[in-house]
């Protein structure tokens, strides 16, 4: 998929809270271009994680895909690829979540 092509990032993230340590954990999927031809799928494994860690490590991941990019390289955060960029975001995370729930599919 080439950058220009990119209209939509839905990420769903699950997360989990180690009560006993304070530590929390999470686990995503982001889907590029959901419901189009050229829809791509990206897992994010589970990994340690705080408030919108997973919003950022999503978006780190997506940018991975556009290294020659230069303002994806610079600039990459929700409102900039709304606003900016017209690239639609939406995320969610489903809290609570048991922890053998982060390595399961969606």
């Amino acid at each position: 998929m080439k950058l220009k092509e990119l209209k939509t990032i839905d990420i769903v993230a699950k997360q989990w809270r180690d009560v006993i340590n304070g530590n929390s954990y999470f686990s995503s999927k982001v889907t590029l271009n959901y419901g189009m031809n050229n829809e791509k799928l990206i897992e994010l494994p589970f990994q340690y994680g705080y408030e919108e860690a997973y919003l950022f490590e999503s978006l780190e991941e997506v940018k991975k895909l556009f290294p020659g990019s230069y303002w994806f390289k610079n600039v990459l955060n929700k409102w900039s690829l709304e606003q900016k960029y017209n690239i639609k975001v939406n995320n969610e995370i489903i809290k609570n979540c048991k922890k053998k729930e982060l390595n399961h599919k969606y």
